[in-house]
């Protein structure tokens, strides 16, 4: 079973904006942006905000998303 991973840090970087930035452009809350950067890989996330987030980076809603492999537990 694969994981999903926000993109946002690798898209602000792209446009050479810091998550402060995106947030002032996006209408994000900071606090939510830099919770998504920390934990790019998190269980919950505000649809909402992800969609002002694409918006922002001019980017399909899906495009924000990558599905990572899970690592496999020893045995």
């Amino acid at each position: 079973m694969g994981m999903v991973r926000l993109r946002i840090k690798e898209f602000a970087d792209s446009e050479g904006w810091t998550i402060k930035e995106v947030s002032e452009r996006s209408g994000v809350p900071y606090s939510t942006i830099k919770t998504y950067v920390r934990l790019p890989q998190r269980a919950t996330v505000d649809l909402v905000a992800l969609k002002k987030l694409a918006r922002t980076f001019d980017v399909l809603l899906e495009d924000l998303f990558e599905i990572v492999e899970e690592r496999s537990e020893l045995r």
